[in-house]
């Protein structure tokens, strides 16, 4: 009915329950946001894009999937860190500029996902000459990572909320950076990230779920059509 239709899409817009614990990409991006206001306002004026600097990011994380895959981890931190510099910006500029919106948020999100495969494959070619055994490792770690955003985007497709859960893009690239720092630890940091997107996808199912479940079917009676 109608009125279903538009009490799904609100579900869009509200807030996390308060019993919910805060991401850490979601405590601090309100934060960060407000801190680089000035510098998008600053950016703007030079002629620089929020497309361009999207643009850079990716050019960024080719650099680095070359580098990682050669087992220059500490050269792949460097551009990694780079590569997320004007991820943060973009959002800035686009402000400053007047030009947010949904095509904005499409295209960064699908450069997202671009960058992911790029620096978990990277990690996948390297592993195929130093480590043939857990080849399959990274390629977890990119495909389980893969749900969790499905997930998400299917269940808002449909008017739910998947919000939540135990990791996202942002607590996946702290751990990552940290493993290039500490090459030692590549293997637990890809095993933990495994290990958070599989969990995070389970809650994110079962929230799904249990939404979709209270939705109840229209009665014979509201199945009728008016005479």
């Amino acid at each position: 009915s109608l009125h279903r239709t538009r009490r799904r899409s609100l579900c869009l817009h509200k807030q996390a329950p308060r019993g919910e614990k805060p991401r850490f990409d979601g405590s601090f991006r309100p934060h960060v946001g407000a801190t680089l206001k000035p510098v998008g306002h600053q950016i703007k004026r030079t002629g620089i894009t929020a497309d361009h600097l999207t643009i850079a990011g990716l050019v960024m994380a080719v650099a680095a999937a070359v580098v990682i895959s050669l087992g220059w981890w500490h050269l792949g931190l460097l551009l990694v860190v780079l590569t997320g510099v004007p991820d943060l910006l973009d959002g800035a500029v686009a402000k400053a500029s007047g030009t947010a919106g949904p095509r904005g948020a499409f295209f960064d999100s699908v450069v997202d996902r671009v960058t992911d495969a790029l620096l978990f494959g990277a990690v996948a070619v390297n592993f195929s000459q130093t480590r043939p055994n857990w080849v399959w490792l990274p390629v977890a770690v990119l495909a389980s990572a893969s749900w969790v955003s499905y997930i998400r985007a299917k269940a808002e497709s449909l008017g739910f909320d998947a919000r939540g859960g135990l990791v996202e893009r942002a607590e996946r690239f702290v751990i990552f950076l940290v493993a290039l720092l500490f090459p030692v630890l590549m293997i637990p940091a890809l095993l933990l990230m495994v290990v958070l997107n599989v969990g995070t996808a389970v809650q994110r199912f079962v929230k799904v779920w249990k939404q979709a479940s209270a939705e109840r079917p229209p009665t014979s009676r509201q199945r009728r059509r008016p005479r």
